[in-house]
């Protein structure tokens, strides 16, 4: 195997240290990197992560492997691009997944320029995933992502906005790994981080309470919580349409809830603190069942909720994204060539892969679920699957 230099991405836990490990043993010359991305504890609701014990740990390890180790300070760079996006998207009634954004803006941008300012061939990360090479055509070499092969671990999810010049440049040395294996060989070797949980919350922020966070630019507001009854005229008006599309059109809209729709039982302090299919937070009692977000109107100041985990506000089966913004991890598929496929998806991490269909109607792609997926939310992401190969993705509208 050819050596190559390689940019380590140590964050202080386990799986880039063994990471780090792996590629040692294989003899590329490595330099480790920590990226000091954010360092507000006033906002954090628990020391498990903290910066300067993460930063303290990759040291250790660095000089464990006796590799090179320096830090990289890209909290300006974190709070542009992914603190202020947070808000900005919060604000209006969105819920945008700071992991999926960090993998994209920081880590495989902006952190893979330094690498590559370092004379890096690589960058390796300890992402549970997997990249393979399909040199079928040797004049187009084209580069998979794949899951990892620990399913209760996979990270694809969070990979799915990178592309063939992210993957180019990207090593994953522990996707072939499950987390048990990481942790022995992490022990066998004596790495300070074998034993380390893993980090929980925000990307590089850590665990927060995220009404805390939001707080900081978002001001309380107080306002009504409604409550829509599962019998409520407001799923009960149908669809009548026989044309297809139109009925993609319909299954995908949002329900424009209004106060009069339900009755008012309880406050908020604001809207933009909570997201569709949340159930904690309210601190409303007095029901059968939990209560659970099923829509947000951050103009009104209104959150309404639905009774039950079944609810018919939290159901849909149908999705769309923007058809320019979508982002195609393997450019070799495309809306024609993958539209006859067998396909997956997932609307969340760690969700199980679920059976769709994809359908172009005007300016967006139509995602069809076989099943009713609870809590479809505007901001988050969507992740298309060609069996465990990882094709596509997109921010649903």
């Amino acid at each position: 195997m050819k050596k190559n230099k390689v940019v380590v991405a140590l964050s202080g836990g386990v799986d880039s240290s063994v990471a780090a490990y792996l590629l040692k043993e294989q003899g590329h010359e490595l330099i480790g990197l920590f990226m000091k991305n954010w360092h507000d504890e006033n906002v954090t609701i628990s020391d498990e992560c903290p910066w300067l014990d993460d930063s303290n740990d990759a040291m250790l390890v660095a000089e464990k492997l006796k590799i090179p180790f320096q830090t990289v300070d890209l909290s300006k760079e974190y709070k542009e691009r992914i603190i202020d996006y947070m808000f900005d998207e919060y604000s209006k009634g969105n819920t945008p997944n700071p992991d999926i954004l960090c993998n994209r803006e920081i880590k495989f941008d902006v952190f893979m320029d330094i690498a590559i300012s370092l004379g890096a061939d690589y960058v390796a990360t300890g992402h549970y995933s997997k990249i393979t090479k399909n040199n079928s055509d040797v004049n187009n070499i084209k580069y998979e992502l794949h899951s990892g092969l620990d399913e209760t671990k996979d990270q694809s999810y969070f990979l799915c906005q990178l592309n063939q010049k992210h993957l180019d440049k990207i090593l994953f040395p522990i996707g072939n790994l499950k987390k048990t294996e990481v942790r022995e060989i992490a022990k066998k070797n004596n790495l300070i981080t074998a034993e380390k949980k893993d980090s929980q919350g925000l990307c590089f922020v850590g665990k927060v309470s995220l009404p805390d966070f939001l707080q900081q630019k978002l001001k309380k507001k107080t306002g009504n919580v409604i409550q829509i009854l599962s019998n409520s005229k407001v799923f009960k008006e149908g669809f009548h349409e026989t044309d297809y599309n139109e009925r993609l059109l319909a299954l995908s809209s949002h329900t424009d809830y209004k106060s009069l729709d339900g009755k008012i039982i309880g406050k908020h302090e604001g809207a933009h603190y909570f997201t569709i299919g949340q159930r904690k937070g309210l601190a409303i009692g007095g029901f059968n069942e939990p209560l659970f977000i099923i829509g947000t109107n951050t103009e009104t100041n209104e959150i309404f909720v639905g009774e039950g985990k079944d609810h018919p506000g939290l159901l849909k089966k149908v999705l769309k994204v923007k058809f320019s913004e979508i982002n195609w991890v393997n450019d070799q598929y495309n809306y024609y060539n993958c539209n006859d496929l067998y396909l997956n998806a997932r609307i969340r991490y760690r969700q199980k892969l679920q059976k769709i269909s994809i359908h172009k109607y005007l300016d967006f792609l139509y995602v069809e679920f076989k099943e009713l997926q609870s809590a479809i939310t505007p901001g988050q992401f969507v992740a298309i699957y060609d069996n465990t190969q990882l094709i596509a993705s997109g921010v649903i509208c």
